[in-house]
């Protein structure tokens, strides 16, 4: 089986990397000439994405308008959080009123995304249906992460994640998640780390290793970095 539908969160403001995204929205910066977004869309078209959903707020008019120029192969629509931000969880939620699919990717466009994900994520995806699971998050390890400031979030054991204070692995802002996950939400403003919290009380939030260098659109600082590789 193959996931044709992906999520890409791009309503939020960008204050760390101010001033530079006071004018333009986060996913449209820069690097190596192409935008954040673009790398990000290219990766979902190469693993065979056919439906793309976005999430915008804060400098909306300019990513709709990127999208219609660029003209890309998938079918992307763009759904607006609306009069306030909705976070991670609410923004998701927003989305997937629109879609039909059960299960689908959430992908966050402040990673640099690059085609050497292309056949980890098409392992994770494969992990995820052969297991009948319902969630799935692509981690690394801290010492592979390029802004080493980053702190861990999880510890993965036996493909399953957890918190402690050691929290060794980074999630690097690309889950495969199922719409029953949300069913007893309403489209408000929360954070999806809230249904993590309650799958980690379950034992039942899955992790799927990274081995790729991990570069983030962190801040101002580790972008001018990003710049000069």
């Amino acid at each position: 089986m193959k996931i044709e539908t992906a999520l890409i969160l791009c309503a939020g403001f960008g204050k760390r990397l101010n001033p530079m995204t006071l004018e333009t929205p986060k996913p449209l910066l820069k690097l190596n000439n192409y935008t954040m977004l673009e790398t990000c869309i290219n990766t979902l078209i190469k693993l065979g994405v056919k439906k793309i959903y976005l999430n915008t707020f804060f400098l909306k008019d300019k990513i709709a308008d990127y999208i219609e120029e660029k003209n890309f192969s998938a079918n992307i629509n763009i759904i607006e959080d609306g009069k306030n931000i909705l976070d991670t969880g609410g923004g998701i939620l927003n989305l997937i009123k629109n879609i039909s699919d059960k299960n689908f990717f959430v992908f966050n466009p402040d990673t640099l995304w690059n085609e050497s994900y292309v056949d980890e994520i098409e392992k994770m995806q494969n992990l995820y249906f052969t297991k009948k699971i319902n969630n799935l998050l692509l981690v690394v390890k801290k010492n592979l992460s390029f802004d080493k400031n980053l702190l861990g979030d999880f510890v993965l054991q036996n493909e399953k994640l957890k918190k402690n204070k050691k929290n060794s692995h980074i999630y690097i802002g690309c889950q495969i998640l199922n719409k029953e996950l949300f069913k007893n939400y309403e489209v408000t403003s929360f954070s999806v780390s809230e249904i993590w919290n309650k799958l980690i009380k379950k034992n039942e939030l899955n992790g799927f290793e990274s081995l790729n260098k991990f570069y983030h659109l962190t801040d101002l600082n580790t972008f001018k970095k990003l710049q000069d590789l």
